[in-house]
């Protein structure tokens, strides 16, 4: 990992684009490993893949009918005496001699001699051992050539191909048991703060529900990526180095809560007693401006607020695309479509700010989006109702009801190239 001097001044906000550029410039996939086929899904190829044979392997028929000698079809109808009779499956017993052809099915090998396919809907039954065909057929009517899928030796898929369905099908039709894939990271996750009151501990009206650390370890699992809790590190420096030790030796940490101002804020002073670089630690978006991103000698580390609200919409901007190179993938950023406003929005300009909404579509197919309620970074109730974050530039002071904005889709599998965020140069 870089401990390379910072580009911007630690006490300066970066663009949330800026940020993104920070953390995707230093972030690498972290190693590789090979596993089973039927294991493989949502993983990403590390190595190219080639094909193991020609597919089809022979000329064959795309459709039920009579493989034919075109040149015997010219004058339709012309009756062809039936010679041979070969399903999917079967090869062909003799070649075609002129008046001659041979009932075929879908996925059969084609005859030499035969240079096209009658369908058979396009034959009538003729004498018996011949049949009728009806219409002429020009060269190569319905056959699938040779190769023409894929050739030995071709590249089918070249590393960096994420596993889907589909991507499934094509390993398999080259026989690949086994695939060499990018590992996932081992992820940690730490909440900080004397006020959280963990899951299974005793209600207590006075302090805070731990919910970020069940909140991103959810946004983790998302990924495919099974995280480890580490728990809650209480305001006390030597309990706090403890437990971020035991975190650094994970490929990435995720810190909630303790990276502000305060006097009781340790998190960042005992993460540079470990050894870890802070690229930056505040960002120009709203909600979640306390947000750090460092590097040591083997882990990436993050910092999020401790507000439920900003920690998930600094996972979303930060975390996501971060997780998604470490194992690979190309698409990094999640999806940004267009929306059109059922109300009006109210912003102070200077930083974006991502406002939870959710999405219809209007009868015209066009997507709507309203409040999903109080904007609090607080309120997660109005997070776990959104669909989307809709995305106000910085420069703006506001939009209206009726214009069209972006919005950035919540939902993990939906992914795109670019960040998209437009006005956050």
């Amino acid at each position: 990992m870089s401990h390379d001097t910072p580009t911007h001044p630690a006490s300066a906000g970066l663009s949330v684009r800026d940020a993104q550029a920070c953390i995707v410039g230093k972030i690498h996939p972290i190693g590789t490993e090979n596993i089973a086929l039927e294991k493989a899904l949502g993983r990403v190829l590390a190595s190219e893949v080639r094909a193991n044979r020609d597919l089809p392997p022979y000329d064959l028929a795309a459709m039920d009918g009579y493989a034919v000698r075109s040149a015997d079809t010219a004058a339709a109808p012309a009756t062809l005496e039936i010679v041979d009779d070969i399903q999917a499956g079967d090869m062909p017993r003799v070649a075609l001699q002129p008046g001659q052809c041979a009932r075929i099915m879908t996925g059969a090998p084609v005859p030499a001699g035969a240079d096209a396919v009658v369908r058979v809907e396009d034959t009538r039954p003729g004498p018996d051992g011949a049949v009728e065909i009806r219409l002429p057929v020009p060269t190569a009517a319905d056959i699938r050539r040779r190769a023409e899928n894929m050739s030995q030796g071709e590249i089918v898929l070249p590393a960096g191909t994420e596993i889907t369905p589909a991507t499934i099908g094509v390993l398999a039709t080259v026989k690949q048991a086994v695939v060499e894939v990018y590992r996932k990271p081992r992820v940690a996750i730490l909440s900080s703060g004397n006020e959280l009151e963990a899951l299974h501990e005793p209600l207590d009206p006075d302090r805070i529900p731990d919910s970020n650390t069940h909140a991103l370890a959810a946004q983790v699992q998302a990924l495919g990526i099974e995280p480890a809790r580490l728990g809650i590190a209480r305001d006390d420096p030597a309990e706090l180095s403890r437990f971020l030790e035991q975190g650094l030796e994970y490929d990435v940490l995720l810190i909630s809560g303790g990276t502000s101002v305060g006097v009781h804020d340790h998190v960042r002073p005992a993460l540079a007693a470990l050894g870890v670089t802070l690229h930056f630690w505040r960002v120009e978006m709203r909600p979640g401006h306390p947000v750090a991103f460092g590097t040591s000698d083997r882990a990436f580390v993050f910092c999020l607020p401790g507000n439920p609200v900003s920690s998930m919409v600094c996972f979303a901007q930060f975390v996501f695309p971060a997780l998604r190179a470490l194992t690979g993938h190309r698409r990094l950023f999640r999806r940004v479509l267009p929306a059109r406003l059922t109300h009006g929005i109210k912003s102070r300009p200077g930083r974006v700010e991502f406002v939870r909404v959710a999405l219809t579509r209007n009868a015209d197919g066009v997507h709507e989006a309203a409040s999903a309620g109080p904007q609090s970074s607080g309120d997660v109730l109005t997070m776990a109702r959104a669909d989307a974050l809709l995305i106000v530039p910085a420069d703006s002071r506001g939009l209206a009801a009726g214009e069209t904005a972006l919005v950035q889709l919540l939902e993990a599998g939906a992914c795109q190239d670019d960040a998209g965020l437009e006005g956050d140069a």
